[in-house]
């Protein structure tokens, strides 16, 4: 047992839920902190059973004294901030609230630690999304370029680089993990893979003829949640913070994600045509399941974000686990089976 506490901020998204559940096993005191809202948000922490173990509170990461007061009560030894504006559609809808939840929420949450007990070490949830189109051909590491094409790469990058000048201005204990995606069945539906596991699953029961989504071509390196958060504690458990790539080291197109669900649940998928005519068609059947709608296209998108977690392997001793393919099939086997129960 470890006798530590930890504050982790946005606890009732994915990571802040599978970095609940990692450190309660661990034998942390968990303080969750999420928005106030009026609907109840602690359906992932209820999902995975540790929902009457985490202490809540309510943060509001464009109110300073809301958070100073929430370090005074806590009284952590390691905060993790996940606190933000994480659709990456949405942010070019909303990028002044993008850029003030993601940026100026952690500049906020860093001035409030170095003010209250500046020994707390702190964890920066930064993204790949910030690399852009780097034009690196091989895996993107520590070192590779920036050149982030969204608001919220952009509001991400301005965090990312605030961690690093408290770290290096005021000697703090704090670390970023440049993560590449990472999914899992706590993803939201907005999200492109749980979009496809849950289409999947709809199509499966007769509920919907196919899924429409953006660009079919873009490709991610696509990693497990759970496996992700084992990363994140690991950063602050060294004696020298700093900032390092999660990935798995390889990359995946979105139709190969989708050729991954359906296989799932045994139905393999043809492509046709290209571009907006592009559509994958189930081979027993010729019913189109897949087709493209242009209005998923964002105003500028990667086309291929891949990762080389060299130096988390070697500091860390952290080692991807899961496949992809395997991923893909868990999400669709859970999904079934909340269908299955009435729970989506």
């Amino acid at each position: 047992m470890s006798g530590k506490r930890a504050l982790i901020t946005g606890i009732t998204g994915q990571d802040g839920a599978y970095l609940a559940r990692h450190l309660l096993e661990l034998g942390y005191t968990v303080f969750g902190a999420s928005r106030r809202s009026s609907g109840d948000s602690t359906g992932r922490l209820k999902e995975l059973g540790i929902a009457d173990d985490i202490r809540a509170l309510k943060v509001e990461m464009c109110e300073y004294s809301n958070i100073r007061r929430a370090l005074i009560e806590c009284e952590p030894d390691e905060v993790y901030n996940f606190a933000a504006q994480s659709f990456v559609a949405e942010s070019f809808a909303q990028p002044l609230y993008t850029s003030d939840v993601n940026g100026l929420g952690a500049t906020r949450l860093l001035e409030s630690v170095r003010e209250v007990a500046p020994h707390i070490r702190v964890y920066q949830a930064s993204t790949s999304e910030m690399f852009g189109n780097s034009g690196a051909r091989g895996g993107l590491d520590e070192s590779s370029p920036f050149r982030p094409m969204s608001p919220y790469a952009v509001s991400k990058l301005y965090s990312h680089q605030m961690i690093g000048l408290y770290r290096e201005a005021y000697g703090m204990h704090c670390s970023s993990g440049i993560l590449f995606n990472h999914e899992s069945p706590l993803r939201g539906v907005e999200f492109i893979t749980r979009k496809i596991s849950d289409g999947v699953v709809a199509i499966q029961r007769g509920h919907r003829d196919r899924i429409m989504l953006g660009n079919l071509n873009a490709e991610r390196d696509w990693g497990a949640a759970p496996e992700y958060v084992v990363a994140m504690h690991a950063m602050l458990q060294k004696d020298t913070p700093g900032d390092y790539v999660v990935a798995t080291g390889i990359s995946h197109s979105v139709r190969d994600f989708a050729n991954f669900a359906f296989q799932a649940v045994g139905v393999q998928l043809e492509w046709y045509g290209e571009g907006v005519d592009e559509v994958g068609v189930d081979s027993a059947n010729g019913a189109i399941r897949i087709a493209v709608d242009p209005k998923y296209f964002r105003p500028a998108d990667i086309e291929r974000l891949r990762g080389n977690p060299a130096r988390a392997r070697a500091e860390l001793g952290w080692q991807p686990k899961m496949t992809v393919p395997e991923l893909a099939a868990w999400m669709v086997e859970t999904d079934m089976r909340r269908a299955e129960v009435g729970t989506i």
